[in-house]
């Protein structure tokens, strides 16, 4: 794909950003509606209206131009804020990039800002499986994964991703994937981490969305499955011996799985 073009970050995308958000609305690929507050908001640590935070952006974001485009359209949605950040989705395709990745899923697509980020930097012959079970969202950003090239490298399957993910194995494909982002449902996280963990290959990383949950993982309400998930997850991957870890404090909280 086009080499990331380097340009100074203009007050917009801390303004994009902030309407943004990061997390994904509980549920949403359950099938429920997304839902319009916040879980999270742009900077956990930093906070979104921060000066450090501009200072982050302006510092460091190489936003590809149509990868602006779809996050600028993205924020006139109603459910925009469940959108991956700008900087971790960069993180992300460093990464992608790092590894020499040619085969990566992706568990809750949205509007195809992260597999369009991935897609730019994976080889003519690289493919995301894309996981969602919404295709109203994903046609906001399909327009525009045909007008950077790299529609050819996604493969869009709109099912329950447990169900894509079983068909990967049932199909021989343990172990060959390079990297899994999975952002999507969080009552089902544990079960996309581990079949994630099965279709990835040694050396290859599972990245996990919003741990921090907006902070409510300091105190999970009983009554509220989806912090119990990701907090039940986060006690998990500290003691799992078969990855090593780094938990991140960027966005709503990222952890990278670097798989044994």
């Amino acid at each position: 794909g086009p080499e990331m073009p380097l340009f100074s970050v203009p007050k917009e995308v801390a303004v994009g950003t902030a309407m943004l958000g990061v997390a994904f609305a509980t549920g949403m690929l359950a099938g429920k509606q997304c839902t319009p507050q916040a879980h999270g908001g742009w900077g956990v640590i930093t906070g979104k209206s921060s000066p450090l935070w501009q200072y982050i952006l302006d510092h460091s974001l190489r936003e590809h131009p149509i990868l602006k485009k779809l996050r600028l359209l993205t924020a006139d949605h109603p459910c925009g804020k469940m959108m991956v950040s700008c900087d971790q989705a960069q993180l992300i395709a460093n990464l992608v990039k790092l590894i020499k990745a040619k085969k990566v899923i992706e568990i809750g697509v949205f509007t195809g800002y992260n597999t369009l980020n991935m897609a730019l930097v994976l080889p003519d012959n690289g493919r995301v499986i894309a996981c969602d079970i919404n295709e109203d969202y994903v046609r906001i950003g399909k327009p525009l994964w045909k007008e950077a090239g790299v529609e050819h490298k996604i493969d869009l399957r709109i099912k329950p991703a447990i169900q894509t993910l079983d068909e990967l194995l049932a199909s021989g494909e343990a172990e060959t994937f390079d990297f899994a982002f999975i952002d999507a449902d969080k009552e089902s996280c544990n079960e996309y981490y581990e079949k994630c963990l099965r279709l990835i290959k040694k050396g290859g990383i599972i990245a996990i969305d919003n741990v921090l949950w907006s902070g409510r993982v300091l105190k999970p309400r009983k009554d509220d499955l989806a912090t119990q998930s990701i907090h039940h997850l986060n006690e998990k991957l500290l003691r799992d011996a078969r990855v090593n870890i780094s938990m991140l404090p960027m966005g709503d909280g990222v952890t990278l799985a670097f798989k044994l």
